[in-house]
């Protein structure tokens, strides 16, 4: 027998318990409040939703998400392009952009190489990143990968394939001020940003 007196209550709570991070009671809190509101409040928080879905994009450039097939970031004159910031994700961005402290460009990976997990080079936006630098127009790409094994792989195979490659483009990382182990989405703003401005060589 269902613990909920609706049926519909009840696949409503599961729906939103498939969230990351939100369990049952939470969950059901959320959806309480939700019935609670008018139909037009919940018509436009769940259009909001469907928009999101349909309407953003990926930059074709960078893989960061945008409104636009090119991003406000890689749109705009005032980016410094000749150095671009590697990141895990969409979040890495923000969480940098926040700092306020770097003015360049970026490339989004969606993800670091894991054997354990089955992701492999080809599973991420590396060879995009090849054909970005490949261009000659790139000066240096910082390394802003997590501080975790997985981060630490995907830093050295980036530099093994630029180094193959044989361009000469400066390599460089954040500074360690971050915890091993840390994401960088959960790093404080001063640590981050400290963390790019004080940035050093990537040594293979």
């Amino acid at each position: 027998m269902s613990d909920y007196p609706s049926i519909v209550l009840e696949q409503a709570v599961n729906q939103m318990a498939s969230l990351p991070g939100v369990g049952r009671r939470t969950a059901l809190r959320l959806v309480l409040h939700l019935l609670r509101q008018t139909d037009e409040e919940v018509e436009s928080f769940s259009n909001a939703f469907i928009r999101l879905k349909k309407d953003v994009v990926y930059c074709r450039e960078c893989h960061n998400i945008s409104d636009t097939e090119i991003c406000p970031i890689c749109g705009s004159p005032r980016r410094d392009h000749t150095t671009i910031c590697v990141v895990e994700n969409v979040q890495d961005v923000m969480s940098i952009e926040n700092t306020g402290q770097y003015t360049g460009v970026y490339h989004v990976l969606g993800g670091v190489i894991s054997p354990m997990e089955g992701i492999g080079p080809k599973d991420i936006e590396i060879d995009s990143l090849m054909e970005r630098l490949a261009k000659g127009e790139v000066e240096e790409i910082i390394l802003a990968l997590p501080t975790t094994m997985e981060g630490d792989t995907t830093n050295f195979y980036i530099y093994r394939r630029i180094q193959n490659a044989g361009l000469d483009i400066k390599i460089s990382q954040i500074a360690r001020g971050i915890a091993v182990g840390n994401q960088l989405e959960y790093t404080d703003e001063i640590t981050l940003g400290r963390s790019i401005v004080n940035r050093t060589e990537f040594k293979g």
